[in-house]
């Protein structure tokens, strides 16, 4: 194993069913991911993106292969392990934002907080830090209705950093975004608190416009990973540079 690889999947595969039925998502993955380094993985539709989050991220057990992270095999470990595990090195970015609607922006962070130990004045403090970095100072006690889809996924990349992990999978981080929006906010993730930091961050997307900010692109189709070589460039008038916008 090589100790400076914050992700590495080994033969990864994960087939639903069994028999005629038995279906492939993913099949034969290999994958190394350095810290500071971003991956985007794409591919069409069905294609076996997000179950591949899913098995890098412990949400899911594969059916053959191993998952290390941070040069520790963990695909063996017990149900009872795993939550420590993500808590204290993935942080998860979803499509969908996934934040809990009854509690405010800062209580959202916060709660990953409590939930690996972290309580009182250091996570309010740690919290209110985080949102101030993303642009969100003056949304801390805001509820999630209150806020915009930029501002929520903001939120969510907040809370997925709470734990300081090194690892970020994001899994379709602009679907619900305007392009615009979609910039701002992955190159707040990917360049000011991601690569700057070391941290590193594998996202599956369909957003060809994101490739300007990764280090490598991947491509994913019927279950199997390759270097992305058949993706066609964009031209230049389709691919805008990236750049922080306020707003």
């Amino acid at each position: 194993m090589d100790n400076a690889n914050i992700l590495e999947l080994r033969d990864l595969s994960k087939v639903y069913g069994s028999g005629h039925t038995a279906v492939s998502a993913v099949d034969g993955v290999d994958l190394q991911v350095k810290p500071g380094e971003i991956v985007l993985i794409m591919g069409p539709s069905g294609s076996g993106k997000t179950t591949l989050l899913s098995l890098a991220g412990l949400l899911l057990r594969p059916s053959e292969g191993e998952v290390w992270i941070n040069g520790q095999e963990v695909t063996g470990l017990s149900e009872r392990h795993l939550p420590a595990l993500r808590l204290r090195s993935i942080g998860f970015v979803f499509q969908a934002y996934n934040l809990i609607t009854s509690l405010t922006a800062r209580e959202n962070i916060e709660l990953v907080m409590n939930m690996a130990g972290l309580r009182g004045h250091r996570a309010r403090e740690r919290a209110t830090e985080l949102l101030a970095l993303l642009g969100l100072e003056h949304r801390l006690d805001h509820l999630p209705a209150d806020l915009s889809g930029g501002q929520k996924q903001r939120v969510a990349i907040a809370r997925a950093l709470a734990n300081d992990p090194p690892l970020i999978l994001a899994d379709e981080p602009t679907g619900n975004l305007d392009s615009k929006t979609g910039y701002e906010v992955m190159e707040l993730l990917c360049c000011g608190l991601g690569r700057d930091q070391g941290r590193s961050i594998v996202i599956v997307t369909h957003d060809h416009r994101l490739r300007d900010i990764a280090d490598r692109v991947l491509w994913l189709e019927d279950g199997r990973l390759s270097d992305g070589s058949n993706i066609q460039p964009l031209g230049a008038e389709n691919a805008p540079a990236l750049g922080y916008v306020s707003s």
